[in-house]
């Protein structure tokens, strides 16, 4: 017996056993009364809408939803997919990922795909020191940190103290002892982080960065484990977040995301703030925090861009 919980070969054993795992979760987290249904007197044992509910307002058998959400049917109808959203209340995020779930339930292939890729392109290097004093750095798709620049590292305070391989976001969220200190709004963050996880384990739940990571949390992170057990896929990324930082104190960036074409889910983040303002100073600061020298590949060439005085 596995907990619905895991991902793939942790607690799947066929393609719909993922697209079943969301529909559970989206059904008891939907309350009858959101469904626009009128919930009679008395204790309802059930949390959220009942499956005989749910099939019956999006117009199909009971006993085919059971099927649905137990991973036996792997094959429905684009209009019942649609059916289901409509009942769930499904937002366009959600409703896309439902789709993609049922899609890869039809081709399900029982071998894990090879985990991608962590080589940085030379000149993604070097792009991230030219970016300085802005904070910049490479993440792959399951949020390891794979380039920097000195503020993309020192912005993440404490994140230099574990070994290269070990930084991770989504790890230094639940597990760095100074994560909570440094965001006012942790929950926040955590919340989105593993919507963000759920949304691509989802559609690719065999594959070893991501299982590997997801395994560990769910071991290590009471936290991660409730909100990873709740299968929220529309955690968005706010444009400004606010740092507690102990080198420069508080400070509130403007963040930006950019996807690496031709890459494995690798992509850019980048924090700015406005030039002369005091987040810009702070900004600044943490540029000329360089850490200290590692073995193992370098992040980027020293040198290799010549800044200006």
């Amino acid at each position: 017996m596995t907990s619905e919980g895991t991902v793939s070969n942790r607690g799947a054993g066929s393609g719909g056993a993922e697209l079943g795992r969301f529909l559970r979760a989206r059904r008891i987290q939907t309350s009858p009364e959101q469904a626009g249904l009128t919930v009679g007197a008395g204790v309802r044992r059930t949390p959220g809408l009942r499956r005989e509910e749910l099939a019956t307002l999006a117009g199909i058998s009971i006993d085919y939803y059971v099927r649905l959400e137990r991973g036996k049917e792997t094959r429905p109808s684009p209009s019942v997919l649609d059916s289901l959203a409509r009942a769930l209340r499904l937002d366009d995020q959600e409703h896309q990922h439902l789709r993609g779930l049922a899609a890869r339930a039809a081709r399900y292939a029982p071998e894990p795909p090879p985990a991608p890729s962590r080589t940085v392109r030379p000149h993604l290097k070097l792009l991230l020191e030219s970016l300085r004093p802005n904070p910049a750095y490479v993440i792959s798709r399951s949020m390891d940190v794979l380039a920097w620049n000195p503020g993309g590292l020192a912005l993440y305070a404490g994140l230099d103290d574990w070994p290269l391989k070990q930084r991770n976001l989504a790890r230094y969220l639940f597990l760095h002892p100074a994560a909570r200190d440094l965001f006012p709004d942790w929950n926040r963050q955590i919340t989105g982080c593993v919507a963000r996880l759920r949304a691509i384990a989802g559609t690719a739940p065999d594959a070893p960065d991501l299982t590997n990571l997801v395994g560990e949390l769910l071991l290590k992170s009471p936290d991660f484990a409730g909100l990873w057990e709740r299968y929220e896929v529309t955690g968005r990324k706010p444009a400004q977040k606010t740092f507690q930082h102990p080198q420069v104190g508080m400070v509130t960036l403007t963040s930006h995301s950019l996807h690496v074409e031709g890459t494995p889910g690798q992509r850019i983040g980048i924090y700015t703030a406005e030039p002369g303002a005091p987040d810009h100073d702070a900004l600044l600061l943490l540029d000329m925090t360089t850490p200290r020298p590692e073995h193992g590949s370098a992040p980027f060439t020293p040198g290799a861009i010549r800044r200006q005085p």
